[in-house]
C-alpha cells in the first residue's frame, strides 16, 4: 500500500471525528496522527474484544479518577470505528518524556494503581459455600502437584543413571515442595481467617500493568493506557502478574521489587485475607511444576537442553519470589510486634 492509499485508508476512519490526516505514524497497533486538528493517538483491537473497556474507563471518571488517557468519542457518539476486522478508538497523544525528577516511574505507576483501587473499590457478598469452593479447589489443586513431585522425584532416586533433568530436578525438588507448603499454609490461614467473612472487595483492574503502558504528558502526569483487559475483580489480579514479570530474572534479592509493592500496601492496603492469598498464590510454584510435568509427560525423544534452561529459569523466579515473600512477611511481623508494642 502507497502512502497515498494508506492516508487515505485512515482519512476515511478519522472522517467521523471531522479529523483530516496530514500524516501517520505506525507503531505497531498505534498510530500517531499528524491532523489539521493536533497529534492524535489511534489504536486498534480485534473487532470480535469490542469495547466493554469503555465502560470501566468511564466508570472511573465518574468516580474522580481521570488518570487515565481519555477516549474520544466521535461526532456520531460512538467510541469505535470498525474497519474490516478492526476496530479503531482514538486518544490524544501523549509525548511520554521523562521530566527531571522523575526517575522512579514505577513507584508512581503502582501509587497510581492503588488510588485507582481505592476509588472503585466496592464489596460483593460472597457466601461460605463459595469460599469453600475455592479453597477446595485450590487444596486439590496443591495435593495434586505434590502428588506429582513425590512421585516424579521418587522414580528419578530408582534409576542408577538420571538424565541431566531428571538430577536437576531432584536437586530442587525440596525448595519447591517448601514453596508449595508455604503457598498451603497461607491458604489454610485465609480459610479460618475468613469462614465469618460475607463479603469480599472487588476494583476496577487494569489487566496489563506495566511500565509500558504508564505514559507521561507535557507536565509530568502519569496516565494509564491500554485498558483493553480491564474488569472487576480482586486488587491482586493486577500485583500478581505484574510481580510474576518482575521477578523474571537472573537470581537476585530485588529490594526494588519488595518496596514497589510495599509502596502500594501504604496507599491501599490489603485487608488481612487479601494479603494471605495474595501470599499463597505469588509463593505458589506452579511453572516450575508445569515445567516438571512437560518434560516427564513428554512421549518421544526429550530436548535436554532445553528443558534444563526451563527448569533454571523457573527456579530462577522460584528463588526470586522467595525472597520477596519473605521480606514481605517479615514487614508485617515487624509491624504487627510495633503495633502491639504500642498498645
Amino acid at each position: 500500500m502507497n502512502e497515498m492509499n494508506r492516508l487515505k485508508e485512515f482519512a476515511e476512519i478519522l472522517q467521523p471525528y471531522s479529523i483530516n490526516p496530514y500524516y501517520v505514524e505506525d507503531y505497531g497497533k498505534l498510530k500517531k496522527v499528524y491532523s489539521n486538528k493536533g497529534t492524535f493517538a489511534l489504536k486498534w483491537i480485534d473487532a470480535h474484544e469490542g469495547i466493554d473497556f469503555i465502560r470501566h474507563v468511564h466508570d472511573l471518571y465518574q468516580r474522580g479518577y481521570n488518570r487515565i488517557v481519555p477516549i474520544y468519542p466521535a461526532m456520531d457518539g460512538r467510541y469505535g470505528i470498525l474497519s474490516g476486522q478492526k476496530l479503531y478508538y482514538l486518544m490524544p497523544w501523549l509525548p511520554n518524556d521523562i521530566k527531571e525528577g522523575l526517575d522512579n516511574r514505577n513507584l508512581q505507576m503502582v501509587r497510581e494503581l492503588a488510588r485507582l483501587h481505592t476509588l472503585s473499590a466496592r464489596e460483593v457478598k460472597v457466601g461460605k459455600d463459595m469460599r469453600q469452593d475455592h479453597y477446595d479447589k485450590m487444596v486439590a489443586q496443591y495435593d495434586k502437584n505434590q502428588e506429582f513431585l513425590d512421585g516424579f522425584v521418587e522414580q528419578c532416586e530408582k534409576k542408577v543413571y538420571m538424565s541431566p533433568v531428571e538430577l536437576q530436578f531432584c536437586l530442587y525438588y525440596n525448595e519447591i515442595s517448601q514453596a508449595l507448603r508455604f503457598s498451603k499454609e497461607k491458604l489454610e490461614t485465609w480459610k479460618e481467617e475468613s469462614k465469618d467473612l460475607e463479603k469480599a472487595r472487588m476494583v476496577i483492574t487494569h489487566g496489563k500493568l506495566s511500565p509500558e503502558h504508564f505514559i507521561y504528558n507535557e507536565t509530568g502526569q502519569g496516565y494509564f493506557i491500554n485498558f483493553e483487559q480491564s474488569g472487576y475483580g480482586s486488587p491482586t489480579h493486577d500485583l500478581l502478574p505484574f510481580m510474576s514479570r518482575m521477578l523474571e530474572t537472573q537470581p537476585r534479592r530485588s529490594e526494588e521489587a519488595v518496596e514497589w509493592v510495599t509502596h502500594y500496601f501504604k496507599y491501599f492496603p490489603l485487608k488481612s485475607d487479601e494479603k494471605l492469598l495474595f501470599y499463597s498464590y505469588l509463593s505458589h510454584p506452579l511453572q516450575i511444576t508445569k515445567v516438571a510435568e512437560a518434560y516427564f509427560y513428554r512421549r518421544g525423544p526429550r530436548n535436554e537442553f532445553r528443558f534444563s534452561r526451563k527448569l533454571l529459569k523457573e527456579y530462577w523466579h522460584l528463588k526470586n519470589t522467595e525472597y520477596v515473600v519473605m521480606r514481605l512477611t517479615e514487614i508485617d511481623r515487624m509491624q504487627q510486634a510495633a503495633k502491639e508494642g504500642a498498645q
